[in-house]
């Protein structure tokens, strides 16, 4: 078995893994990355990642008072106190940091959370979006500064196991290509994303069935990290929630329908249905909770939403990327029939109850009572449009799961936490493989904060934990 020293090693060489292995490396201290993928194109959901840097849809340059409101309108107060208030003053000096380090950012379309977005932007078309483009060239940045001051990346190897001794972390074992590596390190942190692609953790958190959700993301996120932590004994939080979109569900099988376009607008304009005609779900709440409601059902694929001409030639055509036309110059299928009763007959819905649903929606639309209807329908968010306008139609829809939210708990310095909520000696994780800050909440609201915000700033918090400790060897 291959042996390594090094004082802190990285699992994981997404935003998260980079941004603290650079951090600790400008600071004098041997670093080492273990990266799953490869080769040095590898694939992660930061490659992917449609680039913006935001906090709760709040400019990271905003002050830090207003994102900590927007962090507890999205949250009901249910997220970790000291990390919400970590998050909100940080992230404005971790961008600052990121752009010493030159990663380059640029405002992208009108909204203001977009002030933000990594440069240059996504292509809005092809399977090759990201190519070259905001998270690929700032994986490259990030790489380059971290073998610039002497730290070292091994692609092609799997973390398995921590080595715990006397209740510290004292290093790992990994395997690679030439056979199993054991790598002794005063400090681990854990720092390879969610458990959005691994069947068995989704099946015991998020879904029943989760071979029915669409992977809108690199397909590597697989909860490695996540059982390491459990079996040393970490606290696990907020497992039950992720961070995706409502797409097609023609994207199943049609690449060209995922990441993009999203259905999330049409959805929270009109209704969503399940196999029965009936309404299921609040879709004032937005895409993401919406996701996530698709996701929970006994059978994901059994969605359906129901919206009119007025909808699609109006929020159907919001957003950079829109379902209109998007949806169908891609290969999706978009059913359109010139009353309700010939709709449901080609969706495969029973005619007479979509009628009554989509009556009764209409009706509470008309007198301002949406909050009456079961389940309510609320309006604060998105505006319920009514659906009376021919022609109407449908589209069969997922659920596009890109991370899941919750994770190792941690505090703000990204130290990882036993059951009774004391520190791990040496241990540390940061990004999306932690939990506590996004998911929950007292509502029935999904709070979605900002992944790639977070990661920068606990990667960065994490790292400059360890080297103001950690004297190097």
């Amino acid at each position: 078995m291959n042996a390594i020293h090094t004082d802190v090693a990285v699992v994981g060489a997404g935003i998260a893994g980079l941004t603290t292995a650079l951090r600790l490396s400008e600071q004098g201290v041997s670093t080492l990355v273990l990266e799953r993928g490869e080769s040095e194109k590898y694939m992660c959901n930061t490659r992917m990642a449609g680039g913006a840097f935001h906090v709760a849809h709040q400019d990271v340059a905003d002050d830090a008072q207003v994102i900590l409101g927007a962090i507890a309108s999205r949250t009901g107060g249910s997220a970790s106190t000291e990390l919400v208030e970590a998050l909100a003053n940080d992230i404005g000096e971790a961008t600052q940091w990121l752009k010493r380090q030159g990663v380059r950012f640029i405002k992208v379309g009108h909204e203001s959370y977009r002030k933000h977005t990594l440069a240059p932007p996504i292509a809005t078309r092809g399977r090759e979006y990201w190519v070259g483009r905001g998270g690929d060239v700032l994986l490259r940045t990030l790489a380059g500064g971290v073998t610039r001051h002497g730290g070292k990346i091994l692609h092609g190897v799997r973390a398995t196991a921590l080595t715990m001794r006397d209740g510290a972390c004292v290093g790992l074992h990994a395997q690679s290509a030439t056979g199993p590596v054991a790598i002794e390190a005063r400090a681990v942190v854990i720092c390879d994303g969610g458990f959005h692609s691994d069947m068995d953790l989704l099946r015991e958190f998020i879904s029943p069935a989760p071979e029915k959700l669409k992977q809108r993301n690199a397909q590597t996120g697989r909860g490695d990290g996540l059982r390491m932590a459990r079996e040393a004994g970490a606290q696990l939080v907020g497992l039950n929630r992720f961070y995706g979109h409502v797409l097609a569900q023609d994207a199943m099988h049609n690449d060209d329908l995922w990441p993009f376009p999203m259905m999330d607008f049409v959805c929270a304009a009109g209704i969503v249905v399940d196999m029965a005609g009936r309404r299921f779900m609040n879709e004032g709440l937005g895409g993401v909770t919406m996701a996530n409601t698709i996701a929970a059902q006994a059978d994901p694929l059994g969605a359906t939403v129901i919206f009119d001409a007025e909808i699609w030639n109006g929020p159907g055509r919001e957003y950079l990327i829109s379902a209109n036309p998007t949806l169908v110059s891609g290969g999706g299928t978009l059913y359109t029939a010139s009353d309700l009763g010939s709709l449901a007959s080609q969706v495969g819905l029973p005619a007479d109850v979509l009628q009554q649903t989509v009556a009764q929606y209409n009706a509470a639309v008309d007198g301002g009572a949406t909050d009456s209807l079961v389940p309510t329908r609320s309006t604060g968010g998105y505006p319920a449009w009514p659906i009376r306008k021919a022609p109407f139609h449908a589209v069969k829809l997922c659920a596009g799961i890109t991370y899941t939210m919750g994770g190792i708990a941690t505090d703000a310095d990204g130290r990882v936490l036993d059951q009774a909520s004391r520190p791990i000696a040496n241990l540390y994780a940061a990004g999306c493989a932690t939990g506590g800050i996004e998911g929950g909440g007292d509502r029935e609201q999904v709070a979605y904060i900002g992944g790639l915000s977070r990661s920068t700033v606990f990667g960065l918090r994490a790292a400059n934990a360890i080297a103001s400790t950690l004297v190097p060897a």
